[in-house]
């Protein structure tokens, strides 16, 4: 196991699997340096082919406290960038989950709350612990919602549940937010990260790297479609590819030998040229 850490949070890498761990003594609150991190961190392990998928979890009691509010009222004050110039951080890193090679899930120990809580929702599976709470409480500190969640809350639990969520801003309990889809499943703190690791151990030890990392961007890009023929071009296109390289005959060749699969492509260096077939300008847009 190789454990990595910085100043706002932790690596390890096992079995395939990075889990992140934000550790700040302040319940984990959020502020540039982890920010950068994050990105840091993200890019490595996109870069790297021993890792097939990825947990990020807090460490302590929350997940995610929300902004570090150590500035007081002046917190959320811009002064070096105009407003049309000026980029919140939390849309930057939510904008790089949602390019992600990789899978990742949240494993939502404790609080999360404000950009601790949406900077989950472009992550790919939520779990809770039943001492989760989460909360968009963006009115409630006099601010509105960031990190790209104006498009990606409304995605996960509906216009009306989100506009609930979001107009009052108060903090909903795990089975709560089971109840409406935010998360998948809540489970008892102790099971938590092994809930995550199986799901993760699933994905590292029966699947091709190069078909979740093509179905991840397919059914995130495909959110934004506008009709279901946009879906069918591209899963044309994937099919015809996928269909001559050497991950499908190994994928086939495993289930008639009935043994797990030992797939040799790898996303670094094995994407098909069409990847990514989006087109994204340098203001974050798809």
């Amino acid at each position: 196991m190789q454990t990595v850490q910085f100043e706002t949070l932790k690596t390890t890498v096992k079995d395939k699997i990075m889990t992140i761990t934000l550790c700040r003594e302040n319940l984990n609150a959020f502020n540039h340096q982890m920010l950068t991190e994050l990105i840091q961190v993200f890019d490595e392990a996109d870069a790297n082919d021993d890792v097939r998928a990825i947990i990020i979890t807090g460490d302590g009691k929350a997940f995610c406290a929300g902004a570090d509010l150590g500035s007081g009222t002046s917190t959320f004050e811009n002064k070096e960038a105009s407003i049309e110039e000026y980029r919140d951080g939390g849309g930057m890193l939510s904008l790089r989950i949602y390019e992600l090679k990789k899978p990742i899930i949240a494993a939502i120990n404790g609080p999360a709350v404000g950009v601790g809580a949406t900077m989950t929702l472009p992550m790919d599976i939520r779990i809770a612990s039943s001492n989760a709470r989460i909360g968009f409480v963006f009115s409630r500190r006099g601010i509105t919602p960031e990190a790209c969640s104006g498009w990606f809350l409304p995605r996960v639990v509906g216009i009306s549940k989100a506009a609930e969520l979001v107009y009052t801003g108060k903090i909903i309990p795990a089975e709560e937010a089971l109840k409406i889809g935010l998360v998948s499943q809540v489970v008892s703190p102790e099971e938590l990260i092994p809930a995550a690791e199986a799901i993760a151990k699933e994905i590292a030890e029966n699947t091709s790297a190069i078909s979740v990392t093509l179905s991840r961007q397919l059914m995130w890009k495909m959110l934004g479609a506008s009709h279901p023929y946009e879906s069918h071009k591209v899963e044309s296109k994937m099919i015809h590819w996928t269909g001559q390289q050497a991950d499908v005959k190994e994928g086939i060749t495993a289930f008639f030998e009935k043994r797990k699969p030992n797939f040799p492509m790898k996303v670094s260096t094995d994407l098909p040229s069409f990847y990514p077939w989006w087109k994204t300008n340098n203001e974050g847009e798809s």
